[in-house]
């Protein structure tokens, strides 16, 4: 592709200004001064080094290479126009790319997305789930539900809930028992990024810490969660992301202590995308819900 020569603000100024046939209508259209206008159309010859407008009279004619380069500027850009109008329309009318930990999917969004309107105009969702976060700012998805502290450059952030942690294990595992004697007989599946939170969770345990019989290092919380739910050990885990496998009776929760992580889930999206229809419906939703939550004996 050539390389473009001259400040691109000059051909817009004079591409508007042969359209029109006036410099005033361009500095109109172009939000500028009829003065900038001029300024930009002589750079641009001066550049050239050739003249593009001549007055005649009160008239604002074309020169022979003037008339050849606004044709073709006219042209390029109303295809730049049309693109930017296809990629705004498209981010506007079609459904929130959302993208989100597969634990959080699995665990907190799937149970509940038998209430969300899927129905209704503005709210639909291409979900996807990703254990990297994707580049919002580059477009790679719409919106995500992210992990962590709230701060990450260039998104908003809007805290859902924030996080504590405790020891889960299947009904049948503890049946009546002893948390610690059933603990000291299990698989622990801890997660790779819990192991912190373990050890800070087990050195503040009342009564002490506990010596399960084997830990096994799994790469998300998530499968810690179903490692549990299905009879094979017990895990660590986001007490408010689990509580739909206690209510389904697949967890309980092995003792009443439990520990804040410091992190939280968000929802986050580009600031251009504050104001967007789709992004408020999808926010007040997720907060509908997570408030919810709050109540007494609600989640």
């Amino acid at each position: 592709m050539p390389r473009l020569k001259v400040p691109l603000n000059a051909l817009r100024a004079f591409e508007a200004a042969a359209r029109l046939r006036s410099i005033k209508g361009a500095a109109m259209e172009l939000g500028v001064t009829p003065s900038a206008v001029s300024h930009q159309v002589k750079a641009l010859e001066a550049a050239l080094g050739v003249d593009l407008l001549r007055r005649v009279g009160a008239s604002l004619h074309l020169t022979e290479a003037g008339g050849k380069l606004s044709g073709q500027l006219t042209g390029g850009f109303y295809q730049i126009a049309s693109a930017v109008e296809e990629l705004t329309a498209e981010r506007k009318n079609g459904p929130v790319r959302l993208t989100m930990l597969p634990t959080f999917a699995v665990h907190w969004l799937s149970p509940r997305l038998s209430d969300y309107p899927f129905e209704r105009a503005g709210f639909e969702l291409l979900i996807s789930t990703s254990q990297a976060a994707l580049d919002l700012s580059a477009g790679e998805a719409d919106a995500a539900i992210r992990h962590g502290r709230g701060q990450w450059d260039g998104l908003m952030a809007d805290l859902l809930f924030d996080e504590t942690v405790t020891l889960f294990a299947p009904p049948g595992l503890l049946d009546g028992n002893n948390p610690r004697a059933t603990a000291a007989g299990a698989n622990l599946f801890l997660s790779q990024h819990r192991k912190q939170n373990w050890k800070v969770w087990n050195a503040s345990l009342p009564g002490g810490p506990l010596e399960p019989a084997a830990v096994t290092i799994v790469d998300s919380a998530g499968l810690g969660l179903k490692a549990a739910a299905d009879g094979a050990g017990i895990t660590l885990a986001g007490w408010e992301i689990a509580q739909a496998d206690v209510q389904a009776g697949r967890l309980i929760p092995m003792f009443e202590h439990r520990i804040d992580t410091g992190a939280g889930y968000w929802l986050v999206y580009p600031e251009a995308l504050a104001r967007d229809r789709r992004i408020r419906n999808l926010r007040k939703w997720l907060l509908e819900e997570t408030e919810a939550c709050r109540a007494p004996k609600a989640c």
